[in-house]
């Protein structure tokens, strides 16, 4: 079982956030909750997607192959097309 963790809100959010939950027909911690679920998951995407940027920038300064935007934009401009292009080569 979790265990219990309390959050302080002001009077103003606290209100604010009944009156969501009584709209919603739900409970305040149940909105809560979700909206903090939520959070974690768009705030840990944002962090893999950091590591990922930093992992390809070391990549970079340690081989120096890479795509150039204008290769790159040849290629996704040319999706969906009866022409569709093969992924760039990485090159120096």
């Amino acid at each position: 079982m979790a265990t219990p963790t309390s959050i302080k809100l002001d009077d103003d959010l606290k209100g604010r956030v009944q009156h969501l939950a009584d709209a919603r027909r739900r409970s305040p911690h149940w909105l809560m909750r979700e909206a903090i679920e939520q959070y974690v998951v768009r705030e840990e995407g944002r962090e893999a997607f950091k590591q990922d940027a930093l992992r390809a920038w070391e990549d970079y300064q340690a081989t120096g192959l890479h795509a150039t935007a204008g290769e790159v934009e040849k290629w996704l401009n040319s999706w969906g097309t009866d022409h569709e292009e093969s992924a760039p080569t990485c090159h120096k």
